[in-house]
């Protein structure tokens, strides 16, 4: 925990009074309209710059040239099925990146839809592993203020112009709307899950607007935080003389982004709730065989508060009223007709045809008088289907069932509970904002990387096996299905006799190559380059069951969040293990429920043949005892490591971060259901590891290939990132045999972590830092930024340091001077590997780059070892290239990581969610404060037969322990 104060780090970024009027802020002040004090601030005429992506060098382009020949024949393979392919460089999206997010709409694991801080409804990611990026235009907040006697009157959409085919031509559609904001008065404000647009006159100058939106994104609270539901409370203030009539509009599109509203069969229909909640709900019939989706947009009528709707309009006037004919009755009525919620249900679209609904909320505001108008928004798409088949229900449908008219409910609760979300939201949040010891950079920007856990294409499902598909009418009134079952009949849990794997089998691992291809990476390819075809991949054999694992005393449901919306793959493990720092600390239920469908996949075989890319070769889908990449992507669970660059299973640091997530997650919560259910893939992860220590010395050496999360990065002999992991591995496992009463087993890993530490420091410790690795390349003695990540989850964690404390602070302040300070003097982060000159490591395209995620690693293991100036300097490097005005342009989409130019690499990335490691660096939870201050390693006393054998260990592969590999995943007789 830190001690001491951090004031020298402390800087005043932009206080509200440099975007807002004072006076416009004490006036919204009311109900909660006004931004608060720390935020993360625009104007809404900001320019929203084109983002600059990577791209690599001519030798690297040589160097990946097959690997870009073999991705591009899979990727045209997936597409001849009907799939994206989880890594697809080839594809451009045709809205090109900006930077023009904002903070995304809804809970988490039901679909999301992202909003820009200029109002545009962007970012859909509805169906799982699509993302449409395209603003849906026709989706818009709009206001009509009429004054003395409407001899005076104002008209605009609440959004600046400043878009593609908007004014370009006279027609009936949105771009007859008065699109008048210049947005130079008005001011976004963002502090996630909660953003604020502030209209300071504009486009009325005697009214002042604050439109706050709401999501219920509320740690440990594991019901409203799956809710696929947003607010935006209205503010109004009136300044002038003149009472004001002011109507708000709201107007959705039946589309899911993208071109899906073109697709036909889509029907609206107006409704009436409870609680004076009433709107309209659009019923959306999804492409290829999707589930279908609902939304429902509605506003709450009060005493002050009218509420009318338009269930139907277009964009073409043809068979309904026109989006101009629309905009020009709200223009001179400032309502609809109350007849209007009798219409009934739409007929449905004709291919081609956009439809969209209004619904329009008047009241008047009296001079200096103050009024509050509330929307919501909704979408229910209850079931979620994989492209392989499987069918799953969402979290959410446990509480509002599986019809797809529960968005009026849902919508209906949102509006009168999000005083409730907003109390413990600020509950959650006051501690850390006024916390005067930190800066204030990091208060808000710590809580808005928390966005992909919404925008990152988050699946939460009830935690039961795939139901069996029933397809619906959207509109139906269809009751919670109870019917489970496989997506196959044919699909039986695999026989013992399928997964069985022999001493030698893992001992061998599989032939293992130094190829020159394989120096590549699952994110770089080949720019611009003429791809050839190449053979077909290899065709699907039998399947592996649905991993049902045990939730412990309550279940939560199955939780999976892509790698990145470029890189689509489920949970992706070597990036969780920097990211799980953010669940374990807000929702550490879902946290433990996804190192259990790890564990469960450690202990099963799929003996299905896959390609991979890097070399060509072939090999099983999932051996047994190694640690999958990730858990899948068109069919998560029952078909893992989508991964295909290289053989992860001969990767050398995904079973130790299994081992290391393990024992964090069971050190901080103490939960010794969970240690006990995980101790078996423990024991079998560990053992798997010991083929890998090619001279027995007690430390795995990597095998002249990037066989780590560095995926492009060689790795030669002992890796100071890889064997790191591995002694911080063998003292967790050691520690945590000792707790759970295996003695034999704690024994076993003290004594190989007492050999292997001091290898490990005799090939590696130069004096200052840990060289990158023990081999004899030209980069061999670079300078890693993220060399002690080992030691980062020992301390984090709880466990002794694993190496002298002058060490390990000698080495972080070489990283801070050089891959830092050397780096436009600390204003990008923390460049992966530098050289002792004083250069940046140009070995490969991952050596050259700043990763977000473990920057914020890296200053978290600073502020571990009382180096509080070094980390926040460190961090806030990220802030500035990625969050800040003088940026690039990253909010809200913060990449996997960037160039010393500032050229991104994969968009809206899992490892960002790292700077939670910070905050639990600052404050450790109380299991891990509270725990007794004694070395639990030195309670592990070796006996003389132990010492004895090992001692006697030649230079083998160690075959592994098969008592860990028993039929039952979760029983353990060690």
């Amino acid at each position: 925990m830190v001690s001491g104060n951090l004031f020298h780090c402390r800087r005043n970024s932009w206080p509200a009074e440099e975007y807002v009027g004072r006076t416009a802020l004490q006036l919204l002040d009311f109900d909660g309209g006004s931004p608060p004090e720390q935020a993360w601030r625009r104007r809404l005429n900001s320019h929203a710059n084109l983002l600059k992506e990577f791209s690599v060098t001519f030798m690297e382009a040589m160097r990946m040239m097959s690997l870009g020949l073999r991705l591009w024949s899979y990727v045209r393979e997936e597409a001849s099925h009907g799939r994206k392919a989880p890594i697809d460089p080839f594809t451009k999206e045709k809205c090109k990146p900006s930077a023009s997010q904002g903070v995304p709409l809804g809970g988490m694991g039901s679909g999301s839809i992202s909003r820009g801080f200029r109002g545009e409804f962007k970012n859909w990611h509805i169906i799982p592993g699509l993302c449409e990026t395209s603003p849906v235009m026709e989706n818009q907040f709009s206001i009509f203020v009429s004054r003395d006697g409407g001899n005076k009157k104002y008209s605009s959409v609440l959004s600046p112009g400043h878009h593609e085919g908007l004014k370009k031509c006279n027609d009936s559609g949105i771009s007859s709307w008065d699109w008048n904001l210049s947005g130079q008065h008005s001011t976004y404000h963002a502090l996630f899950p909660r953003a604020w647009t502030v209209y300071d006159g504009e486009p009325d100058p005697d009214l002042k607007i604050s439109c706050r939106q709401i999501s219920p994104f509320i740690p440990h609270d594991y019901k409203d935080s799956s809710l696929p539901t947003a607010v935006f409370v209205y503010t109004l203030v009136n300044t002038g003389k003149d009472r004001a009539k002011v109507s708000l509009l709201m107007t959705w599109a039946n589309s899911i982004g993208g071109f899906s509203h073109h697709s036909g069969g889509h029907f609206n229909e107006p409704f009436i709730a409870e609680d004076g909640v009433s709107g309209v709900l659009l019923h959306h019939k999804t492409a290829k065989d999707n589930p279908p989706v609902t939304f429902a947009i509605a506003a709450c009528e009060t005493q002050n508060v009218n509420v009318t709707v338009l269930p139907v309009f277009g964009l073409s006037g043809e068979g309904h009223v026109s989006a101009k004919q629309m905009w020009d009755k709200m223009a001179q009525n400032g309502h609809f007709d109350r007849e209007n919620f009798e219409a009934g249900t739409s007929m449905p679209s004709s291919s081609g045809e956009t439809l969209c609904a209004a619904v329009s909320a008047s009241t008047w505001v009296e001079p200096h008088g103050r009024c509050t108008v509330v929307f919501g928004l909704a979408w229910s798409s209850p079931k979620i289907k994989f492209q392989k088949g499987c069918t799953y229900n969402r979290r959410y449908t446990e509480f509002y069932g599986t019809s797809e008219r529960s968005a009026v409910n849902l919508v209906h609760d949102a509006l009168t509970k999000y005083k409730i979300w907003e109390e413990e939201i600020e509950k959650w949040q006051n501690p850390i904002l006024k916390n005067e010891r930190l800066p204030e950079w990091y208060k808000f920007t710590l809580f808005n990387e928390l966005y992909f856990l919404v925008a990152g294409g988050t699946v939460w499902t009830d935690g039961q096996p795939p139901v069996i598909d029933e397809k619906t009418n959207p509109g139906s009134n269809q009751q919670k299905s109870s019917k489970r079952g496989t997506r196959d009949t044919k699909q039986e849990l695999v026989k013992d006799n399928h997964v069985k794997l022999t001493a030698e089998q893992v001992a061998n691992g599989g032939d293992l190559t130094n190829s020159e291809e394989r120096s590549v990476s699952k994110y770089a390819v080949v720019h611009g380059s003429q791809m050839a075809k190449a053979t077909n991949g290899l065709g699907s054999q039998e399947p592996i069951p649905y991993l049902l694992s045990k939730n412990g005393p309550e279940n939560v449901g199955k939780f999976l969040y892509l790698e990145g919306v470029e890189y689509i793959m489920w949970c992706t493990y070597d990036v969780h293990f920097y990211a799980s720092f953010a669940l374990l600390d807000l929702f550490p239920k879902i946290e433990l429920s996804i190192q259990r469908d790890f564990a469960n996949a450690v202990l099963y075989e799929d003996r299905r043949r896959m390609k991979f890319l890097a070399d060509g070769t072939s090999g099983i889908r999932k051996v047994k005892g190694a640690v999958p990449h990730d858990l899948g992507t068109h069919d998560p669970w029952h078909e893992m490591n989508a991964y295909n660059i290289h053989d992860t299973s001969k990767w050398k640091d995904l079973n130790p971060k299994f081992v290391l997530q393990v024992y964090r997650d069971f050190a901080a919560t103490g939960d010794m259901s969970f240690g006990r259910d995980a101790w078996p893939a423990v024991c079998a992860a560990m053992d798997y590891m010991n083929q890998f220590d090619r001279d027995g010395d007690g430390l795995i050496e990597n095998d002249g290939f990037p066989d780590q999360t560095y995926d492009a990065w060689t790795v030669h002999g002992i890796s100071a990132y890889c064997g790191g992991l591995w002694l911080a591995a063998l003292q967790a496992a050691a520690t945590m045999a000792h707790r759970l009463g295996d003695r034999p087993f704690a024994e076993k890993y003290k004594l190989k972590f007492i050999k292997a530490k001091a290898v490990y420091e005799a090939k590696l410790w130069n004096g200052s830092y840990f060289n990158y690795d023990s081999g004899s390349s030209s980069n061999s003695r670079s300078i890693q930024a993220d060399q002690l990540a080992g030691q980062w989850y020992a301390a984090s964690s709880g466990l002794p340091p694993l190496f002298d404390e002058h060490k390990i602070r000698s080495a972080l302040q070489k990283i801070f001077e050089f891959n830092v300070m050397k780096v436009k003097g600390g204003r990008l982060g923390a460049v992966n590997g530098m050289t002792p000159s004083g250069k940046v490591d140009e070995t490969c395209m991952q050596s050259r780059e700043i990763w977000t995620g473990v920057t914020y690693g890296v200053a978290a293991n600073m502020l571990l070892h009382g180096m509080e100036h070094q980390a926040f300097t460190t961090a806030e490097g990220i802030f500035i290239a990625g969050w800040s005005e003088e940026g690039y342009g990253y909010w809200f989409q913060t990449p996997e990581g960037w160039t010393i130019d500032g050229h991104y690499r994969s968009l809206i990335y899992m490892r960002p969610l790292a700077i939670w490691a910070m905050q639990w660096a600052l404050s450790p939870p109380k299991a891990i404060l509270d725990a007794p201050k004694v070395n639990l390693m030195d309670r592990i006393h070796l006996s003389p037969q132990m010492i004895r054998a090992m001692n006697e260990i030649s230079v083998r592969k160690i075959a592994p322990d098969n008592r860990c590999f028993a039929s039952s995943a979760f029983r353990c007789e060690c």
